[in-house]
């Protein structure tokens, strides 16, 4: 098993609450993961008939033939099993008893939220990051030196990018060209389908693919709909599908302390580069470099890469971007506390003296100096230059 960051919270947590919440997308690792963390629990998975009707029919019946602490699978498969739960651990809130997993945050966050408020921790587990596929150390991200904490690598950048970081792809070492499609029509046919009543799945695996060509873009839903011929409430409703089932975040747009000629819509991102490259049909990883899409791809990777590294430090993305009006934008902003940390990402791998407008323009706007930005670039080399430090991009 390629060791996962979150791990060490996991048994934090098993020590502190009766209840432990494993959430995360499809396949990033969540069984795994729980079962080499705790190899003395007993484990069920909901996914399997017998047990989910078992569990929907008789949920104190099932829980009585539990021996001991427990791993359930897929538990939102079996909502009706919370609110038992909940009285067993009112009854004895001895800690790590239930370790919950899902990969659909909405269900369960509104079982906990009902029933297991205050008794259960939630973790969110991502697909693997690159310093976890690497076997590196990803400090906890409070500062850019903790941030930025990649110094080498093994990987090459765009096929890094084309195959993504889904586990199974790397474990069993499966062609992403082959896993990927698997990947969605199971995703398509299980977890769209339990989440929301979609009578067009050829409409909705249409609306993923423009999803993928609009990554790094501010959101638009009517414009969504209108090229995918749906009700503007309908892509809506799709978009918030997409990110409970954890395939796209929003990125919110930081305004405070600014002036109020600014953006205020999200920015759209896969949590997977591999996935947003399949959508788009590249099958090979040397069409990037010449890609339409290469720029906003290579932007949606480091901000993947920077929202792993908090959600596997069990904090949650302190991650921005900053855009006016009048067409300037910073891809990233970092906050910590009162500090601001302005990132601006760039797919090239030569950084040209216009890279650092951006940059230049905020830190005036802002009346913050440029000690603490960073820019991105698709070279390998670190350097600083007009005050800014130059990252590689495996810096994250």
């Amino acid at each position: 098993m390629i060791r996962r960051t979150l791990q060490q919270y996991l048994l934090r947590d098993a020590r502190l609450y009766p209840v432990l919440t494993l959430t995360g997308p499809r396949q990033s690792g969540k069984t795994t993961l729980a079962r080499a963390t705790f190899p003395q629990h007993g484990y069920y998975s909901l996914e399997d008939p017998d047990q989910r009707l078992f569990a929907l029919e008789d949920p104190r019946g099932f829980l009585d033939q539990l021996d001991g602490p427990v791993i359930l699978d897929e538990a939102q498969r079996a909502p009706e099993l919370f609110s038992y739960i909940q009285s067993r651990v009112d009854a004895d809130d001895s800690t790590g008893r239930f370790v919950l997993t899902g990969s659909q945050n909405f269900l369960l966050m509104d079982r906990i939220v009902q029933t297991l408020a205050g008794r259960c921790a939630v973790l969110h587990l991502l697909p693997l990051s690159r310093a976890e596929l690497e076997g590196q150390v990803q400090p906890v991200p409070e500062t850019p030196a903790t941030l930025f904490a990649g110094r080498k690598t093994h990987l090459q950048l765009w096929q890094t990018l084309y195959t993504g970081f889904y586990p199974r792809i790397h474990d069993q070492h499966i062609p992403p060209a082959i896993w990927l499609p698997d990947y969605v029509r199971t995703y398509l046919e299980r977890d769209v389908r339990s989440l929301v009543n979609i009578g067009n799945m050829d409409a909705f695996e249409r609306f993923l693919a423009l999803c993928a060509g609009r990554v790094g873009q501010v959101l638009n839903c009517a414009a969504l709909a209108n090229d995918c011929g749906i009700a503007v409430d309908t892509a809506q409703r799709w978009i918030s599908v997409l990110k409970t089932s954890f395939v796209v975040f929003l990125l919110p747009p930081h305004y405070r302390n600014f002036n109020k000629r600014l953006i205020k819509s999200p920015k759209l991102y896969f949590y997977d580069t591999g996935l947003a490259c399949y959508l788009l049909g590249i099958k090979d990883p040397q069409v990037l470099p010449t890609h339409p899409l290469r720029g906003p791809l290579f932007e949606n990777y480091q901000v993947a890469e920077a929202t792993k590294a908090f959600h596997h430090h069990r904090q949650k993305p302190p991650l921005y971007f900053w855009r006016d009006r009048t067409g300037h934008e910073v891809d990233l902003l970092v906050e910590q506390g009162s500090a601001l940390y302005p990132i601006e990402i760039k797919s090239g791998q030569t950084i040209s003296s216009d890279a650092f407008t951006a940059l230049t323009w905020w830190s005036r706007t802002a009346g913050q100096d440029l000690a603490n930005a960073s820019l991105i670039y698709g070279g390998d080399r670190a350097y600083r230059r007009n005050k800014v430090a130059v990252r590689p991009w495996f810096a994250i």
